[in-house]
């Protein structure tokens, strides 16, 4: 039987695996802090085999790098000792809702996160920390004083003295937070879907620093756009700012060359359908462009309505949109509207089902108010300003509970964009705050018919005591998030009636199920009783354990779960017989006869679940009869 590690995935480990594969030569042994063999890379030799000249030493060469980036890679790679508990109490429709949220440093959550759903979200969107010196809610500030920047990076020495003359450098400002968004976004990116893609909120103090950051770990050439939104009106009385900003930046990246945008979606009011087309729902379109005879000569000719016999002659100063085959070819399959009386110009007949184009979105996005009479609203993003998303979600929890909220206008126009038409793709925030994000995902569901689901992830940072949310009850900001969730769906039920997912499941982090004991079996002192069912902590449920099983077996934490007491012991299903699992002591043969018929793809049991060594291999020996294609692990 295999032994689970109950520990989140090593990728160092991993990495190095990877790299041994293509270069077995330059893998060689180390001793880790415990004394014990193990792999390690010969960097120097990797250096040599991934250049065509002697390496020789280190080189200048075009990067980013700040004092603790080498510690946000370790951060990244080092696995952690925890795991996700249940909320139940504070979770909504548990059995059956397939959404998340979570609450925990997300860094950690990332971590736990990585192997159930590697490769499997959508879209991700994050509005994280500015880094503006300003306290919001949450912490907003990752500066270091001056002092720690200067000895951290050698310009004065132990006793404070100033080693070469330097003013002072805006890098005490960006290192922390930059090492704080690196490891996270370098986990992020193998969440993603190969057609995945990730949006940003971040405004002038970091966008420069976001992106060399994602140009590195996303890839330059994998750079969507930077978008800007203007976010409010009235003068700005920041002394920072030679200028009065009203804009922000969303900054987009695709994990690969397979991310598209679904296109803009034009109203659909004028749609219907009198002629009763079996290709559904049209309106009348523009069949001409603004271009001239002579700056397109393919695109000036007559056209002739099959039906009556009358050519119509084309504009020179307007031509048609297409070519003189594809034209034809639309008259043939009855694309073109002929005026009935041969007076007025013929126009494109559009379906529907056509309104998701390759038309672009641009990278503006303003306010419909904003919009000029010539300019193309059908590419344009519009979003409210940032005082209208504070109203919305004043009047949703009755009362001014979180500052600068993101709006679920904004929200939802990028998932629309982002992710496909009444879709079963996951959406992920880890930096969710109010959780706009889940809000916007549960409204364009109910709007199309979708099965989009959502992880939101929080820290659970406490408000302030003098703070309207801790006056109202709201003791950190997951509370705030939580019951914004609640109050949505509440009111888009209400609003559309529509048959939607409108629940989550709230886990939270905590330390391992397992004592120490368990991961350091050799720190046991001479003469101490190592007791098999010691290895758990106390307080813990056979559920706790399930959820700790489920992260590391790489299974979704929204899967259905289902408990049944079998003679007496508990067993649990995950997905039918995904996974069945049974923590309690001695269980007896004929329970395991009775999981073995189900024909699990996974069992895992405790140690303590067998009586002694005998009933451990006479279990082996009952799946391989009963079920040998089970495979059968153990805490």
């Amino acid at each position: 039987m295999k032994k689970l590690t109950m520990k989140s995935v090593d990728l160092t480990r991993v990495n190095i695996y990877k790299i041994a594969e293509l270069f077995p030569n330059v893998i060689t042994e180390a001793r880790d802090e415990h004394g014990k063999i193990k792999l390690a890379v010969d960097f120097d030799l990797l250096k040599q085999e991934l250049s065509d000249v002697l390496v020789e030493g280190e080189k200048e060469r075009y990067q980013l790098t700040w004092p603790g980036k080498k510690q946000a890679i370790l951060n990244a790679n080092t696995p952690i000792d925890k795991t996700l508990r249940p909320v139940k109490e504070d979770s909504v429709d548990w059995d059956n809702t397939q959404n998340l949220y979570i609450e925990g440093d997300n860094l950690e959550v990332l971590k736990l996160l990585q192997e159930s759903y590697l490769n499997k979200i959508k879209c991700i969107y994050i509005d994280p920390p500015y880094n503006t010196g300003k306290d919001f809610v949450y912490k907003d500030d990752f500066r270091e004083s001056a002092e720690e920047y200067l000895e951290e990076t050698g310009q004065i020495d132990e006793q404070g003295n100033r080693l070469f003359q330097n003013t002072e450098s805006n890098g005490r400002f960006h290192s922390d937070w930059l090492t704080m968004m690196y490891s996270r976004l370098k986990i992020a990116r193998q969440l993603l879907k190969e057609d995945g893609v990730i949006f940003i909120s971040i405004d002038d103090n970091e966008i420069d620093n976001i992106k060399k950051l994602c140009d590195e770990v996303f890839g330059a050439s994998n750079f969507v756009g930077i978008f800007v939104w203007k976010r409010r009106t009235g003068a700005n009385d920041s002394k920072r700012f030679f200028v009065s900003n009203d804009q922000e930046y969303i900054i987009s990246y695709a994990k690969t060359e397979a991310f598209v945008f679904n296109g803009i979606i034009k109203s659909t009011e004028n749609y219907q359908n009198p002629d009763n087309d079996p290709r559904g729902p049209w309106a009348r379109d523009n069949l001409t462009c603004n271009k001239t005879a002579s700056e397109r000569p393919n695109l000036f000719y007559p056209i002739t309505d099959p039906n009556t016999g009358i050519t119509y002659q084309c504009n020179p100063n307007r031509v048609w949109v297409y070519e003189k085959a594809r034209m034809e070819r639309l008259i043939m399959e009855g694309k073109v509207l002929f005026p009935p009386s041969g007076n007025g110009t013929p126009m494109y007949k559009r379906h529907l089902s056509e309104l998701r184009s390759n038309k672009k979105p641009l990278s503006t996005w303003i306010l419909p108010s904003n919009l000029s009479d010539g300019e193309d609203n059908n590419s344009t993003l519009i979003f409210p300003l940032n005082f209208v998303a504070t109203k919305e979600l004043r009047d949703l929890l009755d009362g001014q509970y979180f500052d600068y909220p993101k709006s679920v206008q904004m929200l939802y126009g990028i998932l629309n964009q982002a992710v496909e038409d009444k879709s079963d793709d996951i959406v992920l925030d880890f930096f969710s705050g109010s959780a706009t994000t889940a809000h916007a995902v549960m409204q364009l569901n109910a709007d199309d018919g979708g099965n989009r689901k959502f992880i939101m992830v929080q820290l659970p940072e406490p408000t302030s005591e003098n703070s309207e949310a801790y006056k109202a009850g709201y003791k950190n900001i997951c509370e705030i998030g939580k019951e914004r969730i609640r109050r949505a769906a509440k009111k888009i039920k209400e609003e559309t009636g529509a048959d939607i997912d409108y629940g989550f499941r709230v886990f939270r982090v905590d330390s391992s199920n397992m004592k120490d004991v368990y991961y350091t079996p050799d720190k046991l002192k001479q003469g101490e009783l190592f007791d098999l069912a010691s290895n758990i902590k106390e307080d813990r449920t056979g559920e706790d354990l399930l959820i700790q099983v489920m992260l590391e077996l790489g299974l979704e934490l929204s899967l259905p779960m289902e408990t049944k007491q079998l003679e007496g012991k508990t067993v649990h299903y995950v997905a039918g017989n995904s996974l069945i699992a049974c923590f309690d002591d001695n269980v007896p043969e004929s329970v395991i006869k009775q999981i073995a018929a189900e024909h699990p793809l996974r069992v895992v049991f405790r140690d303590s679940s067998f009586e002694d060594d005998s009933a451990r291999i006479n279990v082996e020996e009952l799946f391989k009869m009963l079920s040998p294609g089970t495979e059968i692990q153990v805490l």
